[in-house]
């Protein structure tokens, strides 16, 4: 009876949340802003906590669902009329890159740190930061990239990151510290002034925390 009865509350909030989604119009996973996200987790959590009390009256979870299906969709058209409360709500998009320069005060606004931008970056298959006029972090989480119409360069070696030597990226350059310390010292280039520097072409490139849009 036990089983039963679950498989049938289950099968029941299957197609009702299913229905309330569609109603909802909502979008994939990686699409949802904080106000879905938080809804969406709200409803899991109340569907779960109904199938496990099997001896909870069913519309004490229904009609929290109904409520928070009708507030989704109401705080959906109030966005669409109101900026300022979809920005609060959802966020706004940032410039993480301007002109090929790193803004990194949006940057660290954001808690969006250069190892998830690099990992952006090569996940949408480009090379270098000197490669993007634009990188845009939606209010999803997601980058949009704006590359510029030429590549610049082939494919770079991070050398310093956030004023730390990438020891790896040396030992394949076949090169230690004291080369990169020594080069350094004849650019008159302190290690701790460095936000981001790599080696292309026989050339190494610096990126100064003096250059980043503050």
């Amino acid at each position: 009876m036990f089983l039963i009865k679950a498989t049938l509350r289950t099968i029941f909030f299957y197609f009702y949340v299913v229905i309330l989604y569609r109603i909802m119009g909502k979008r994939e996973v990686a699409e949802l802003g904080i106000v879905d996200l938080i809804v969406s987790i709200l409803i899991a959590n109340i569907v779960a906590i109904s199938i496990e009390n099997l001896d909870h009256n069913i519309l004490e979870s229904v009609v929290p669902i109904l409520l928070l299906g009708i507030l989704e969709v109401g705080l959906a058209y109030i966005n669409v009329k109101n900026k300022k409360i979809r920005e609060f709500l959802c966020g706004k998009p940032s410039l993480i890159i301007i002109n090929g320069k790193i803004n990194h005060r949006e940057m660290i606004k954001q808690r969006y740190n250069l190892d998830d931008l690099l990992l952006e970056l090569r996940s949408h298959e480009i090379k270098s930061i000197n490669e993007v006029e634009y990188a845009v972090l939606e209010a999803n989480g997601k980058l949009s990239i704006f590359k510029y119409k030429t590549k610049k360069n082939d494919f770079p070696m991070p050398l310093i990151m956030d004023g730390h030597i990438v020891s790896d990226s040396l030992k394949y350059l076949n090169k230690d510290h004291s080369w990169i310390n020594q080069i350094m010292v004849n650019k008159h280039i302190d290690l701790d002034n460095v936000f981001y520097a790599y080696y292309n072409k026989n050339t190494i490139h610096f990126i100064l925390r003096k250059d980043l849009l503050l």
